[in-house]
């Protein structure tokens, strides 16, 4: 039997998956996240939400980050993310890390729309990650702030320049792949094609492969 999800509660933390499954001890903690064993399953459970943005501009691109990531020796595309502060709802702690990463402020709380979660390490983590759809103006886009230094760029990605990313490998992290690969199935259907019917490059031309 498999579940369907449904999106997050916007105002409180989510859910834990695997409440029946005893016996519960701490195994270690620190001031990020805890290790805990959960039955026979030791899991990894962050301190407080996580949360993840989805930015879409003028319904036809999705707004990404490049972020310093030295445990991969990259600087890979992301969605903006990150950890709540105490006391943050999910909604706010999604308006503040999208600040904090983009430069772009969004005063309407409710602009923040939770969509469907996504899961990070069903092995590991026993809840979903929270993520929120944010519909930009070009106007907002382009009187963006300064950033967070670990934030290297604020890059704004078409559809189909999204899509093409997506297969040849140049977005490949976990979470934007699963939330950016959603979005452009429920818009487009089938970008790929579109693309290629613009006179634009074949998708998955020249990839590498492992």
């Amino acid at each position: 039997m498999t579940n369907r999800i449904f999106p997050c509660s916007p105002d409180r933390s989510p859910n834990l998956l695997c409440p029946a499954l005893e016996p519960v001890f701490l195994v270690h903690e620190n001031p990020w996240f805890k290790v805990m064993s959960r039955g026979s399953y030791y899991t990894f459970e962050y301190e407080r939400p996580q949360v993840v943005i989805l930015p879409v501009l003028e319904r036809e691109s999705v707004v990404m980050v490049r972020v310093k990531r030295p445990l991969i020796d990259d600087c890979p595309l992301e969605l903006p993310a990150g950890d709540s502060n105490i006391g943050e709802t999910p909604r706010t702690a999604a308006r503040r890390e999208f600040l904090e990463e983009t430069g772009i402020h969004i005063k309407d709380l409710s602009r923040f729309v939770p969509e469907l979660p996504v899961s990070e390490m069903p092995c590991r983590m026993p809840v979903l990650l929270s993520v929120f759809r944010v519909d930009l103006r070009r106007s907002e886009f382009d009187s963006r702030l300064d950033h967070d230094d670990e934030i290297i760029s604020v890059e704004n990605l078409s559809f189909g320049e999204a899509a093409r990313k997506l297969v040849e490998g140049e977005i490949y992290l976990s979470i934007p792949s699963a939330v950016i690969s959603r979005l452009l199935l429920k818009t487009l259907g089938n970008p790929f094609i579109r693309e290629k019917r613009r006179g634009g490059k074949p998708v998955g031309h020249n990839a590498g492969h492992c």
